[in-house]
């Protein structure tokens, strides 16, 4: 790790990241071409965004790539993105995996509603490394509502009293920490339904760069935003208690 990204994550406070990849349509859009190249697009920087990550010493990434109200889209544009994901799951996280023991991918969201072949190669993923250092998220068919009530039935089944603390075991993010920053890009203020238990205390950091053209630069914009932030979760500095 050079010098520049030490400095960035010299207190290693910054753990885990959440991302909301938004934009891929406008930046086809802008480029006259149809909205299937823009996921395109955005599915081939993934690979690019793991590594700064990585390299800035985060260990947990989320990315969103397909919401519960996504299903709503064009069944054209829907199929579409299916394939996607099977074609990088299939062949680009396989091989990846192959290589390096260093990395985890897990899916989170219903996987009950995804196509037979991509459910069955998510799960094969899933299962290939479980214990690695770095964990990649991908949200898949996934709903911050859902997710809540799918945590509540759980617990229901089980006979086990609905506190915070078992609410959050029952998550499909179990094991992964809340996200400390959650990014999202293309320049839209909102939610979207994404992480809503998860990111009660996160750090939101709101870039106009769309999806498909989001990279280092950017990665490092926001990691120095989070840092000039004061985290108090609900409690006042030491500073402000003497005022």
């Amino acid at each position: 790790m050079g010098s520049k990204n030490e400095a960035l994550c010299a207190d290693g406070r910054l753990k885990s990241v959440a991302i909301i990849m938004d934009g891929n349509g406008r930046w086809a859009k802008k480029r006259l071409l149809p909205r299937t190249a823009g996921h395109e697009k955005g599915a081939a920087i993934i690979e690019n965004v793991l590594k700064v990550f990585r390299e800035l010493g985060v260990h947990y990434l989320t990315l969103y790539a397909f919401s519960t109200e996504n299903w709503k889209r064009p069944k054209e544009e829907v199929d579409a993105i299916m394939n996607l994901a099977y074609k990088y799951v299939d062949k680009v996280y396989m091989d990846r995996l192959r290589s390096e023991s260093e990395l985890a991918i897990r899916f989170i969201g219903d996987k009950s509603a995804l196509p037979e072949k991509l459910r069955e190669k998510c799960i094969e993923i899933e299962n290939m490394q479980k214990d690695a250092p770095f964990v990649c998220n991908i949200a898949l068919n996934y709903g911050g509502r859902a997710e809540i009530v799918h945590a509540a039935n759980e617990l229901v089944k089980k006979g086990l009293p609905i506190t915070e603390e078992n609410l959050s075991h029952a998550m499909y993010t179990y094991g992964t920490p809340d996200p400390d920053l959650i990014i999202r890009t293309g320049g839209n203020f909102r939610v979207s339904n994404f992480l809503i238990w998860q990111g009660a205390y996160s750090e939101y950091v709101i870039l106009d760069t769309l999806w498909p053209d989001f990279g280092r630069e950017d990665i490092e914009k926001c990691v120095k935003e989070f840092y000039s932030r004061k985290r108090r979760f609900g409690g006042i500095d030491e500073e402000d208690s003497k005022k």
